[in-house]
Formats: C-alpha cells, sequence, structure tokens
C-alpha cells in the first residue's frame, strides 16, 4: 500500500472514521455526539457553568453556541446533567453512562491504534497540534 501524503481530505476522512464508530456507540445508549462532548465537558473538572460548558465545546466543535445551549437543555431534560446554583452537574446516570461509552469504545480504540510506532504517532500528534493552532487562527480571522 502506498502511504498517502497528509492533507485535509485524508484528515477529515480520519476523523469521519473515528467518529462514526464514537457515534454508533453512543447510538446504542441513546445520545449523540454533540451531547456526549457536552456531558463530558460538564463532567471533567466540575463544576463548570452553563457560560463555561458553551465556550468550551464551542470550541472543540466549532458549533452555534444557541445549538449547544439546546444541547444542555436535552441533557438536563435526560437526568443526566442537573442545574446546581449557577453550576451543572452530571447526575450519577450521566457519570454512568459516560462511563458505559468509555468501556465500550476503548476496546474498539486499542485496536485501531494497536501496532503503531510510537514515533509515528509522536509525528502525528506534532503535525496535527500544528494543523489545530493554524486552522483555529485562520478561523478567528474569518470570524472578525
Amino acid at each position: 500500500m502506498t502511504t498517502p501524503a497528509v492533507d485535509s481530505r485524508l484528515l477529515g476522512l480520519a476523523h469521519y472514521a473515528a467518529r462514526g464508530v464514537l457515534e454508533h456507540v453512543l447510538a446504542r445508549h441513546g445520545i449523540t455526539f454533540q451531547q456526549q462532548i457536552a456531558l463530558r465537558t460538564a463532567t471533567v473538572n466540575a463544576p463548570r457553568t452553563p457560560d463555561e460548558v458553551v465556550d468550551l465545546v464551542r470550541d472543540f466543535l466549532k458549533a452555534d453556541p444557541a445549538g449547544i445551549r439546546a444541547t444542555i437543555d436535552e441533557l438536563l431534560a435526560k437526568r443526566l446533567l442537573v442545574v446546581d446554583g449557577a453550576h451543572l452537574r452530571p447526575t450519577d446516570e450521566g457519570r454512568e453512562l459516560l462511563a458505559a461509552v468509555n468501556a465500550e469504545v476503548a476496546p474498539i480504540s486499542a485496536r485501531i491504534w494497536e501496532g503503531m510506532p510510537v514515533e509515528d504517532l509522536a509525528a502525528a500528534g506534532r503535525v496535527l497540534a500544528l494543523v489545530i493552532q493554524r486552522a483555529n487562527a485562520e478561523l478567528a480571522v474569518l470570524a472578525h
């Protein structure tokens, strides 16, 4: 097999292939990709205010803040998050859902990444970090 040059198309194909695996697992648990990202964001380093969750998810997904707020409302309706004063907190069900998804995805991820040389992963990490940095800079210019 000829090694393809890394470009935006290949990066996108890799992203959507991996995301497809995750979305398949998430669907079995009745949760969407954006809901999982928002729930995880509200759970990690909790407590977080709704505005903090919106800002972080927007930064991660480049999604519309109104859509993210709707996603938070969906998580509240599903009782995966609760409002506690000025903060959002995951419920036991929310934590259990994240743990179940992680447990189901972990062996799949291990198979996907298995056997890749550490040096290749380090090089890919450096390239991807630079792509993210540059794309975010371009997006900031476009937004103004």
